[in-house]
């Protein structure tokens, strides 16, 4: 289960989108804080456009519900992560930090992995076929934010009951669930091993139906730091 959710290499930093300035907000926590950090991860996403001509963010923190997560690497493109009225490039840290700030995998950059993600939705609400992407944005979208407030949803649960590639708070520590352990989640990479009994009370961050997806077998890519962790 663990090697197939642990990517083959770390994708090169700079090939789809040009190196942003490091005060950019544009990076994203599974909290689905965005905030402006040097670091920038394996994985970009889109919201819509969310910045104004001064390249900074104003209070919207998405401009459609199609929240999408892509690779840096495409085709040789390279392009400006904050043109004017257009799009908002997001990074973060991995596929699993994405999903726990409630995007799912590109169906055009990520069309492999975003048919293994529908089929795995598919499995897990036992349809007969599976979703369209508009029906998969639709509740993904009432599930990761509150519609007043606009924060993200969290939900309690306990350890044992969940998949491993999940995003939990614990003690006001976020971190990743991974083969019974739970490992600090930060912008630069994961940290060591936190032991976690199944019996332990966590927020999760993760949404429902992505949960429910990661536990019907969908195999999210993962910081290399996660394997260090594991095996140091």
């Amino acid at each position: 289960m663990l090697a197939g959710m642990l990517p083959d290499a770390p994708l090169s930093d700079g090939q789809v989108v040009d190196r942003p300035d490091a005060t950019l907000q544009n990076r994203v926590a599974p909290t689905g804080q965005i905030v402006a950090h040097p670091a920038r991860g394996l994985m970009m996403g889109n919201r819509g456009c969310l910045h104004g001509p001064d390249r900074r963010l104003g209070i919207s923190r998405w401009r459609s519900t199609l929240w999408i997560c892509c690779v840096l690497a495409w085709k040789d493109v390279r392009r400006d992560p904050m043109p004017p009225g257009r799009w908002t490039a997001l990074f973060f840290l991995d596929e699993a930090t994405a999903l726990a700030a409630g995007h799912r995998p590109c169906a055009y950059c990520r069309r492999r992995d975003f048919l293994s993600y529908a089929e795995a939705w598919r499995r897990a609400e036992g349809l007969a076929v599976r979703p369209w992407a508009r029906e998969m944005d639709a509740r993904l979208h009432a599930e990761r934010v509150d519609s007043r407030s606009r924060r993200q949803r969290t939900r309690p649960a306990v350890v044992g009951d969940l998949p491993d590639g999940v995003m939990v708070r614990r003690a006001e520590v976020a971190g990743l669930l991974l083969a019974g352990h739970l490992l600090p989640w930060s912008f630069g990479g994961y940290g060591s091993l936190v032991a976690v009994p199944p019996s332990t009370a966590v927020e999760l961050l993760t949404p429902p139906a992505t949960t429910a997806a990661l536990a019907a077998g969908y195999r999210p890519r993962l910081h290399p730091s996660a394997a260090a962790a594991l095996h140091p």
